[in-house]
């Protein structure tokens, strides 16, 4: 039987975070999106060399940086309630970003950044948008935003 190009249960893209203090990002990501660590391999100092934690049906790797540099990451997540788990995120130690509000393109979101600088943006679909509509009000946001 020929192995599948990916892995079972990942999907075409997979988000891979650089950050010092990996574990602490995994308390994040675990209190704040009931995340499940599936993954933690540390080198013989401690450090975490890599790391997977599945939100939902998806995985976000991670690990800490080798050359000691970060690489942030803005991520936009799907859940079941915007406004639960951005009040999740800020008890989790989050900064706000934006706080939940209706978009002009059907979804409710909200923004945070996290302690190691990735922001996470939760969404709620509110809306289907049929794409005459959102082109609509996509012109009348941009007019809204100049004035």
């Amino acid at each position: 039987m020929p192995i599948n190009y990916r892995p079972d249960g990942y999907h075409t893209i997979t988000p891979y975070l650089v950050v010092p203090g990996v574990a602490q990002l995994l308390e994040f990501l675990k209190q704040t999106f009931d995340a499940q660590v599936t993954e933690c391999m540390t080198s013989p100092d401690g450090r975490v060399m890599h790391a997977e934690a599945r939100i939902g049906d998806s995985v976000v790797m991670m690990s800490e940086p080798r050359d000691g540099q970060p690489m942030t990451a803005t991520l936009y997540l799907y859940v079941e309630d915007c406004d639960a788990v951005y009040q999740r995120a800020l008890a989790a130690g989050a900064e706000s970003v934006s706080p939940p509000a209706d978009q002009f393109y059907g979804d409710r979101h909200a923004g945070v950044k996290d302690a190691f600088g990735n922001q996470w943006w939760m969404a709620t679909r509110v809306e289907d948008v049929p794409l005459d509509e959102m082109k609509r009000r996509a012109e009348a946001y941009g007019r809204k935003s100049a004035a």
